[in-house]
């Protein structure tokens, strides 16, 4: 063998310039030394770099960015002060026009590594928000100890080291109150906080939801036992502390495990669930409930979703994956009729709730797999003329895929969040079910961060 057809490997501490290309799916510079793929974190398209590998595996290499020798016009400082530490958001220092046009390249390099249709005249550019910051309405910060005081936050990037967040400047100002006020709270009753590698002590988890049309605020305080120590002190505390809140509720998870809610929740004080309103639509919220965490980019998601049905009220619509219900509420005013299915019962029993809220006798909600509802639906007599799925990052289940390469209803609509997996399922769509893709919206859902929501819209070819 040559020394030209010798193979170069990059070795882990290795330094060398970089020009970046592109940014990747987790928001990381991706650049190519000697025809090898290294993603860059910190690092922005079009800028040239000198960084040094962290790690480095037979496809790919990670690297720490040292040196910026070429910067990005859309470079800019980073308005949070922790932004370098914590692992939330990933963009900030990405001017937030650039964030939008990066964005829908993201949406652009999945179709062209997983699939062989053209996007060019399909891709239309991201919907943004006029003001990009203080727009999530739920919280989730771990509970934690340094120096003898509570703190809570979230863990820093790469690492099992919590850090203390006060304020987070995506979140709605209320969230930020309410954890400071149970930190100080929990501090002052001595209340033990959980320590996940012992497996021991009681707070774990503060959860705030904030009704950003309603003004209704719920605490959820997850513990590792439902015993509670200086229940009656601690939550004189809270109420004295915060006495607008509208509900709070005690989320029991006493398994070791990185996910924070348990199976079971009980009421302590106030009511079980808050609303909140969207378009004129009502939702009940309980703890668990799943809801859409950017009320105004919620309204512009779902506004492209019901577009891209082209309902024109005749139609059987299908919300698969439904959740709660909010899609399927969103197009029953459009629709004949609105059929949902979840696999989770505690999701169903919401969704009926918010359907009566709404006054909607036009859809219902079965509790089940879109895979095994959806052909006896069929059996029955009821065909869809148009499917909505939402699904996880993981994509459409191959079962699933299968069963709409079957039916084929007229039209498909894909709520994504991953634009890999969506790609990848638009791939099979096409070959399998005879579907031609006919529109790709990118909403911004989460600013700062390299997630990004895709409206795609299946029409039978």
């Amino acid at each position: 063998m040559t020394v030209a057809q010798k193979q170069v490997t990059i070795k882990k501490g290795q330094r060398f310039p970089l020009t970046i290309k592109r940014l990747g799916i987790d928001g990381e510079g991706v650049g190519f030394f000697k025809k090898q793929v290294v993603f860059v974190d910190g690092a922005l398209p079009g800028e040239e770099v000198v960084c040094e590998t962290v790690s480095v595996s037979s496809k790919f290499a990670r690297a720490k960015l040292v040196k910026i020798r070429k910067s990005s016009p859309d470079r800019q400082k980073a308005p949070c002060p922790v932004y370098d530490r914590c692992g939330g958001c990933q963009l900030q220092h990405l001017s937030y026009e650039a964030q939008l046009r990066e964005k829908q390249d993201l949406v652009r390099q999945s179709f062209e590594r997983y699939t062989s249709i053209k996007t060019a005249s399909l891709l239309k550019e991201t919907i943004g928000m006029e003001h990009p910051w203080r727009y999530r309405n739920k919280g989730q910060m771990q509970a934690g100890m340094l120096n003898g005081h509570v703190i809570a936050g979230l863990y820093e990037k790469h690492s099992n080291r919590l850090l203390n967040i006060d304020a987070c400047i995506v979140q709605h100002e209320t969230i930020d109150h309410v954890t400071n006020e149970v930190k100080e709270a929990a501090e002052a009753c001595g209340i033990s906080i959980y320590h996940p590698k012992k497996h021991k002590g009681f707070l774990r988890t503060i959860v705030t939801r904030q009704g950003f049309h309603t003004n209704e605020t719920q605490l959820v305080l997850v513990t590792a036992s439902e015993t509670f120590p200086e229940k009656e002190a601690f939550l004189s505390e809270i109420r004295s502390r915060l006495p607008n809140l509208t509900s709070i509720m005690q989320n029991i998870n006493e398994k070791k495990t990185p996910l924070v809610f348990g199976e079971k929740t009980i009421p302590l004080a106030g009511e079980t669930s808050i609303r909140e309103t969207l378009s004129g639509n009502v939702f009940e919220l309980s703890a668990r409930a799943f809801f859409q965490l950017n009320p105004s980019q919620t309204i512009a998601l779902y506004t492209e979703a019901i577009r891209a049905a082209n309902l024109t009220g005749s139609e059987n619509v299908v919300d698969a994956y439904c959740g709660t219900g909010t899609i399927g509420i969103w197009a029953a005013g459009q629709a004949h009729e609105v059929r949902g299915m979840d696999t989770v019962q505690d999701a169903i029993s919401d969704a009926e709730h918010n359907a009566c809220l709404n006054g909607l006798s036009n859809l219902s909600f079965e509790t089940g797999r879109a895979e095994d509802v959806l052909p006896a639906w069929e059996n029955d007599g009821w065909k869809a003329d148009v499917i909505i799925v939402d699904p996880p990052r993981t994509g459409l289940a191959d079962s699933l895929l299968k069963t709409l390469t079957k039916i084929k209803p007229k039209r498909l609509v894909y709520v994504s969040c991953n634009p890999s997996t969506l790609a990848k399922n638009a791939a099979v769509l096409a070959e399998r079910g005879g579907y031609r893709l006919e529109s790709l919206q990118p909403v911004d859902m989460f600013p700062h961060t390299a997630q990004v929501e895709t409206v795609a819209s299946f029409v039978q070819s």
